[in-house]
């Protein structure tokens, strides 16, 4: 098995290919994020950004190309030149270190907002009630939600929710955060109080990947901007560089229509 491919990136993509049935959504992507970097990525509806971002903790098969996250390969094993599909169990151990927020939000209804936080600790990591509850709690505050713990998803604003799910996320402590369009789904005036939890997790060192259109936290926090469309990373630079003077016309096309 190779343990250390990834070359001591966090994230290390090798010619990444995705089909769904005759469409070729991801066509040979090259990446690579180091730790405690912030990666923003932006591109149009059906560029396959989601899907990329998707594959990285095997939410979505690769068809061709390698994949590592941490230096262990994400969804197989290697023995000799060949790849073998790791178990489920392993597929959702390894998961349960990458945390993930949708664009929609997918808490579980019945819950409150702490039983939302403390379930995977408990379920998935066998933490007792207490010691999830402890650490829901201090999660609910630090994304500035203590007076909402026994709140349920409806009662809670879209940007609620949304923070709910990052508190979540982060109560499996994991080594890399991926966030899909996190802000699309809020109305305006609620996407700042969730920008501001991404940007303190920034500031905290966490490493994350960020589909996203907010140009300006990209501008702001992120490390570099990635520019994908029809499956492929066209331009990656400095947010600010990119922004100011994208090198492809693509890039400059799409950014006209953004900003």
């Amino acid at each position: 098995m190779t343990s250390n491919d990834g070359g001591g990136h966090m994230v290390k993509a090798e010619s990444v290919h995705k089909h769904f049935g005759k469409a070729h959504v991801l066509k040979g992507v090259d990446f690579e994020v180091e730790p405690k970097q912030v990666i923003v990525i932006i591109g149009p509806s059906g560029s396959g950004k989601t899907t990329f971002i998707r594959c990285i903790n095997h939410l979505e098969k690769i068809d061709g190309g390698r994949l590592w996250v941490d230096g262990e390969l994400v969804g197989y094993e290697q023995k000799g030149d060949k790849l073998y599909e790791l178990h489920d169990r392993d597929v959702a151990r390894k998961r349960s270190e990458i945390g993930m927020v949708f664009q929609r939000f997918n808490l579980f209804p019945p819950m409150t907002a702490i039983e939302n936080v403390m379930v995977g600790p408990i379920q998935v990591k066998g933490e007792s009630r207490a010691a999830a509850r402890d650490q829901a709690k201090k999660l609910l505050d630090r994304v500035g939600l203590t007076q909402k713990m026994d709140a349920y998803p409806a009662q809670l604003s879209g940007g609620q929710q949304q923070r709910v799910a990052i508190a979540r996320a982060l109560a499996m402590q994991p080594k890399l955060m991926l966030f899909d369009e996190p802000t699309s789904a809020l109305d305006p005036e609620l996407v700042g109080e969730v920008l501001d939890v991404m940007r303190q997790l920034a500031t905290e060192g966490m490493t994350m990947i960020v589909v996203t259109h907010e140009i300006g936290f990209a501008r702001e926090v992120g490390d570099a901007l990635v520019f994908m469309d029809e499956g492929v990373i066209l331009e990656a630079g400095k947010p600010r560089e990119v922004v100011a003077n994208p090198q492809h016309e693509r890039t400059r096309q799409f950014l006209s229509k953004v900003l």
